[in-house]
């Protein structure tokens, strides 16, 4: 049975070993793999997931300002409107605003051109 239990053990440290060669052959298959997905995805122009997050972030922010902006907007709207409506023009009579109701031309003070003939006004020497 001693010889049993020896080639038992060797077997044992075959399967070993080749189970070591395995794991390093994974190992090494991982890295392979992995270096040519980030030459692929290096050449897709593919942002990382930290550019996403940041990116994101700044949409969301923007996108809350705009909303606050927007509410801004309307109520400053409303109180536009409110004022208008509230303060809306009376009609003015033209001589409480200083001008007489009806201009008429006074002939006395219509000035005559000059070198016409039957001006009064003397051509200038």
């Amino acid at each position: 049975m001693q010889v049993d239990n020896r080639i038992l053990d060797d077997l044992a440290r075959v399967a070993g070993g080749a189970l070591g060669a395995f794991s390093s052959l994974r190992e090494e298959a991982e890295g392979q793999l992995r270096a040519q997905l980030e030459r692929v995805l290096s050449r897709m122009d593919v942002v990382s997931r930290e550019e996403y997050e940041a990116v994101r972030a700044m949409a969301a922010k923007a996108r809350e300002e705009q909303e606050a902006m927007a509410e801004r907007l309307a109520a400053l709207e409303a109180t536009v409107a409110s004022l208008s409506a509230a303060k809306a023009p009376l009609p003015v009579p033209v001589e409480a605003a200083g001008v007489p109701a009806v201009v008429e031309a006074d002939p006395a003070d219509a000035k005559p051109e000059e070198g016409k003939p039957g001006s009064r006004a003397t051509p200038a020497a």
